[in-house]
């Protein structure tokens, strides 16, 4: 009786010392619902950052990818026809627009969004002769729907450039035209809510890349940031209550920057920063672009890109946070899904690239610590985890 009165004794205190252990972390406490003892819900897991894709075999280049509902949309310059960058004479593919249901795909073939031998109005020639007959190109397709700004009609327009309307007659290269809807078709009349305009822009009058950029005040307009010949300046010009030209508010030589292409750029809703990316320097159809930033608080004010200090030192030497673009090029920035992704050609270095790939890298900017000269290491805010 008595060894069964301390072997009871024993079970009991036993029983009390792990009923006081908490459970390790991680473990099922059995309560169900992802509860603790206590009550207290479980913190949920950190949702992951998503993943670097590559889209492979469509034949869509310096793409934009944007989302209209629920379908995601691919717009891109097709080389498939047999364009050749600066043969003259060459034949010219068109812009095309492929669909899928995630923006990793699957994809559907490209379609054309206007008929390449249709008239180009500004020329009253046909837009094979304005794109292809110089070799110099029709590139940059970039769709837009005006919603929650300027009419707020739910109509698309349809932003692309033109250089050999630069090289005729100094004008500007940029055209805008009327969709009638996110797939097209896209031009004049008697397309559906079609029109031709070439924009009337006062800051953006040049010949080069483009990207567009959303306001991140909200009924805020767009705006075109666009690169200028020579030095490749870069300035940015707010959008019109039609989407289809400029306002003359706008910025001139964002951040001092010289001889850069393929810009875009997104509003950063936690930082309170609009942040921008471009190929430094500017370079054709490269097989490893350096890419750089610049920030600012206000999109027509306040740009900068980070300095470096030293004798003789590089300008870009801070600016610059990738040194090859995961391989490629740096086109645009796109948002989907409240997610800034940089858009990046896998040029082949060829004058025909039908056959080349786009990468998409998510962006994430984190504030860098210290600046130049303080003796600190530097980490860039932006990162291309390829």
């Amino acid at each position: 009786m008595y060894v069964r009165r301390i072997l009871t004794a024993l079970l009991l205190a036993t029983a009390a010392l792990f009923a006081t252990v908490p459970p390790a972390a991680g473990a099922d406490t059995g309560l169900g619902g992802g509860t603790a003892a206590g009550g207290h819900t479980a913190s949920a897991p950190r949702a992951a950052a998503p993943a670097s894709f590559t889209i492979a075999g469509l034949d869509l280049h310096d793409a934009q990818i944007a989302r209209f509902g629920d379908t995601y949309y691919m717009y891109g310059s097709m080389y498939g026809c047999g364009f050749e960058w600066y043969v003259k004479p060459t034949p010219w593919c068109g812009f095309g627009v492929s669909t899928a249901s995630r923006p990793q795909g699957p994809w559907t073939p490209p379609r054309l969004l206007f008929d390449p031998t249709t008239v180009d109005p500004w020329t009253d020639n046909s837009w094979q002769d304005t794109c292809g007959a110089s070799g110099q190109g029709c590139f940059n397709p970039r769709m837009i729907r005006r919603t929650g700004w300027g009419r707020d009609d739910g109509a698309f327009v349809l932003w692309f450039n033109s250089p050999r309307h630069y090289s005729l007659d100094g004008t500007h290269a940029y055209n805008a035209m009327g969709c009638a809807s996110a797939a097209g078709p896209c031009g004049p009349a008697p397309v559906t809510d079609g029109f031709y305009r070439k924009p009337t822009l006062s800051v953006c009058k040049g010949n080069g890349d483009f990207g567009i950029i959303d306001s991140g005040t909200p009924g805020g307009h767009p705006a075109i940031v666009c690169t200028l010949p020579g030095s490749a300046q870069l300035n940015i010009e707010e959008l019109d209550a039609w989407g289809s030209g400029g306002t003359g508010v706008g910025v001139r030589k964002v951040a001092g920057l010289k001889k850069i292409e393929g810009p875009g750029g997104y509003w950063d809703p936690v930082q309170r920063l609009y942040v921008l990316t471009y190929a430094d320097p500017a370079c054709g159809y490269c097989t490893g672009t350096p890419i750089g930033y610049a920030t600012a608080p206000s999109l027509y004010s306040g740009w900068a890109a980070p300095d470096n200090l030293g004798w003789n030192a590089p300008a870009f030497g801070r600016r610059i946070f990738n040194g090859n673009s995961c391989g490629g090029q740096p086109r645009t920035v796109t948002v989907l899904d409240g997610q800034p992704w940089q858009i990046i050609d896998l040029w082949l270095g060829t004058r025909n690239e039908a056959a080349a790939a786009t990468h998409l890298v998510p962006l994430a900017y984190k504030p860098a610590p210290g600046i130049a000269g303080d003796g600190r290491l530097w980490r860039p805010p932006l990162r291309l985890d390829c």
